[in-house]
């Protein structure tokens, strides 16, 4: 394994093409010689193909997923199955590759810096390029909306990737993002008593000062960008750190995963207001290695020394907010931090020490951070010192026992706060999300996307393809319907 990843992990000179169904044009791809093809690409492709939950599919994502079969595989793209009497609907899929972002040494060789190295990401199987698919199915359920933009809906998600490498040493991992980019929201004239913007709103000050930022993009409706130019989002032609995308991307994890022996990894999420339509901590996102300290300006967290400078271990809201001590909120042995404990009949069994907080409230934060620069601190021009302050302010509208946590029974969808009847202006809906990329993460204790918000840890990425109406996209049974 090591020697093919250093010598043969080159770009794709040739492929073996063989006849796949008689109903398709597709042919096989194989990887090129030492390395071996899938002596069942035929019978993969065809099995595939034919599957209840893959023969429905829209035909470019069919004929993706088709493609990760004829390759060589330990596992075939996974099965999606109903989990109620009718079948999962797929309303969004996004296709993935490496070419959308500016290349690093997870996705390229660069000379002097690991042409001689193995490779440790992409590169497997002697070049095949890596590629992947996402299916974004809603489930059903009785009782629950078949809307998938309703946050009560319960939706999953299924990734499918083939071309990475397995990831060995110091409990490293592959993570999945839906990406949504910051969207300059509606003008309403009527603060709030604290002469604060409504949830969800800007005040006309703050649209008139945005109205002159650059070419006059930032007007409601449109995505924000840092300098009021076009939306200038990821691409191959980037640099890090001097030309970078212009958009404000939120990161919602859709969870950690490896590489199997035939360099293919398969992934399940659940998208739901029960801690998984959470963020991460944005308070953590000036200690990442990709954010700068003034907007528009170029990410310096590496030149300033402060990598890895926060964590967010024992939870709170932030440098700027609550600090807890770590003997009443931290990870205690005699009662595991689990997050997946979210819901329960009982609300003191039920988890209180979240980390993370709901994804509509992270876009609140970061309205106020970038977009109503008129209405929120406006003498403060420091972009971490903004982003600490309104971390803490906006947590504090939801939190309920002062303890700057968003506990399960505070951030449950049915709960009142801020004045409002429940959470629900709190969760993004999942077609917001018009964007995917995998990343390559360390174990440094940050659930932020390792160098967020910059690209320099991607290693695929894809825009989101909306599927209206509409269509079945399941085959057989879950086992509980959980």
């Amino acid at each position: 394994m090591i020697e093919s990843r250093l010598m043969y992990s080159f770009p794709l000179r040739a492929a073996l093409l063989l006849p796949l169904m008689a109903t398709t044009m597709a042919r096989a791809e194989q990887p090129p010689a030492p390395c071996h093809p899938n002596p069942d690409a035929v019978a993969d492709a065809a099995a595939v193909g034919a599957r209840g939950d893959i023969a429905p599919l829209p035909a470019p994502l069919r004929d993706q997923l088709v493609r990760l079969a004829e390759r060589p595989h330990s596992v075939l793209p996974v099965q999606a199955r109903a989990e109620a009497d009718l079948a999962s609907q797929l309303f969004q899929y996004y296709l993935l590759d490496s070419t959308g972002f500016e290349p690093n040494v997870f996705t390229s060789r660069i000379p002097g810096v690991n042409d001689a190295a193995q490779l440790t990401a992409t590169g497997g199987n002697c070049g095949l390029p890596v590629v992947g698919a996402v299916r974004v199915v809603l489930e059903p359920k009785p009782g629950l909306p078949t809307d998938p933009t309703d946050p009560r809906a319960f939706i999953d998600v299924f990734t499918d990737i083939s071309g990475l490498f397995v990831i060995n040493n110091e409990s490293g991992w592959y993570e999945g993002w839906m990406i949504h980019d910051v969207t300059v929201p509606a003008i309403d004239p009527v603060a709030r008593p604290d002469g604060h913007a409504h949830f969800g709103a800007i005040l006309p000050r703050d649209a008139a000062l945005l109205a002159r930022m650059g070419a006059g993009n930032n007007v409601p409706g449109h995505t924000f960008t840092v300098d009021g130019k076009k939306p200038r989002f990821p691409g191959a032609s980037d640099h890090f750190p001097d030309a970078q995308t212009n958009v404000v991307p939120i990161y919602l994890s859709m969870g950690a995963f490896n590489a199997l022996q035939q360099s293919d990894a398969h992934a399940y999420w659940e998208f739901n207001y029960l801690g998984t339509n959470w963020v991460h901590p944005l308070y953590e996102l000036p200690f990442t290695g990709g954010f700068p300290d003034r907007l528009g300006a170029a990410p310096d967290t590496f030149a300033d020394g402060e990598i890895g400078k926060l964590q967010s271990i024992v939870p709170g809201s932030g440098p700027n907010g609550v600090r807890n001590d770590p003997r009443r909120l931290g990870d205690d042995p005699n009662l595991p931090r689990d997050p997946d404990k979210f819901d329960g009949t009982v609300d003191a069994q039920r988890e209180f020490r979240q980390r993370g907080i709901p994804s509509g409230l992270a876009n609140e934060i970061f309205l106020d951070v970038y977009v109503r620069r008129a209405s929120f601190e406006p003498w403060e021009r420091n972009l971490q010192q903004r982003l600490f302050d309104a971390y803490a302010v906006e947590v504090t509208r939801v939190d309920q026992n002062g303890d700057g946590i968003i506990s399960a029974p505070e951030g449950d969808i049915d709960t009142p706060t801020d004045g409002f009847a429940d959470n629900t202006r709190l969760y993004l809906s999942p077609t917001v999300f018009e964007r995917f990329a995998v990343t390559r993460e360390i174990n440094d204790g940050l659930l932020a996307p390792r160098f967020s918000p910059s690209q320099r840890a991607w290693v695929l990425s894809g825009a989101r393809v909306a599927v209206s109406p509409a269509i079945p996209a399941s085959a057989g049974r879950d086992a509980d319907d959980r």
